[in-house]
């Protein structure tokens, strides 16, 4: 007989936490109990489980003893208050926040990159990456073990979703201002979204970069365990609804072909290689990656600038895969090595 897992999601009626519930459906993942939670204001609210409408209940209130798994994706702030409470009562927390990626005694981790993280988990926490570093890293890994990489330069082309619901409804209505010719008025972007590019997400910091920015150099180093590797990133907020885009170009140590990186990637875990030198030959984030689970990877070809380049173009669904669907792989995997 299956063993089955009492599971909660935290931040259940937020866009990742609906996401999460319908991905541990999907997957059927053994579960006992599944319980929402969410702040005061949501308590009472209903969200879907396959066919079930689950009555989300207040985090504040609730009493963790039990839960084997929590999922939480509430934000830095409630991780920090609550994650060490569920970790304490016994669940494996898997978080969706910065709040414990850069701890040294927190596993950050990408299902497909570095699974063998999740061996020590000290504080009963693993931490889920970055949704940029995530699909970054599962097109870039694989190359990294077969040549190494010295350098990415990466400039990352991020949908609202990625900014919350706040963030798509600000789109929707400013898309909808302009097309009636009336003003966009600007609310949760410091300018105007609909039919523009925003080279600004998250604070700025005193180097010049924003903290999105430092995230991706960040994580990169830490996931992929190589201190030396450099990484040069801009962040640009774009008016497409899911979907994050990267335009990634790298310098490895050892010479490797278009050719060679293709068929690396065509083997690789999570990856779908969607590169064909013809018009609509590559992946975008509204034909390919918006509601699907893998990374999608195109435009592969040889820096002309540079005797070690690469180039390549990276799509993934940031909620699903740069969220949702890496915490549940965790979750999974944490189960399966505890089997």
């Amino acid at each position: 007989m299956t063993q089955t897992y009492t599971v909660a999601v935290v931040g259940a009626t937020g866009a990742v936490g609906e996401v999460m519930l319908s991905i541990l459906h999907e997957r059927r993942f053994p579960i006992k109990e599944i319980i929402a939670l969410a702040s005061e204001r949501s308590a009472g609210e209903k969200v879907d489980f396959g066919n079930q409408k689950l009555t989300v209940r207040d985090l504040a209130t609730f009493d963790p003893k039990g839960v084997d798994i929590a999922l939480f994706s509430a934000g830095g702030a409630i991780s920090k208050q609550y994650a060490a409470k569920f970790a304490a009562a016994g669940a494996i927390v898997i978080d969706n926040s910065s709040a414990f990626r850069m701890d040294d005694d927190v596993p950050l981790v990408v299902a497909e990159v570095n699974p063998e993280a999740l061996s020590n988990i000290p504080r009963g926490i693993v931490a889920n990456p970055n949704c940029s570093t995530m699909q970054m890293l599962v097109a870039l890994a694989p190359i990294h073990r077969a040549v190494g990489i010295e350098r990415i330069n990466v400039a990352t082309y991020q949908s609202v979703s990625g900014g919350g619901r706040s963030a798509m409804e600000e789109l929707g209505k400013q898309t909808a201002a302009i097309m009636g010719f009336k003003d966009p008025d600007p609310q949760r972007f410091p300018v105007q979204i609909a039919f523009n590019l925003i080279p600004h997400i998250d604070d700025f910091m005193d180097n010049g970069y924003t903290r999105e920015e430092m995230k991706l150099v960040w994580e990169t180093q830490k996931i992929l365990g190589d201190k030396n590797i450099q990484v040069n990133p801009t962040a640009v907020r774009v008016p497409v609804f899911f979907g994050h885009s990267e335009a990634v170009h790298i310098e490895t140590r050892n010479k490797i072909s278009a050719d060679e990186a293709r068929a690396l990637l065509e083997k690789a875990p999570g990856v779908v290689v969607v590169d064909e030198r013809k018009p609509g030959g590559y992946p975008t984030p509204v034909t390919h990656a918006s509601g699907k689970d893998p990374v999608f990877v195109g435009r592969i070809r040889e820096d002309v600038s540079h005797p070690r380049g690469l180039d390549l173009w990276v799509v993934s669904d940031n909620i699903r895969k740069g969220a949702a669907l890496n915490a549940v792989q965790l979750a999974e995997l944490v189960l399966k090595n505890r089997a």
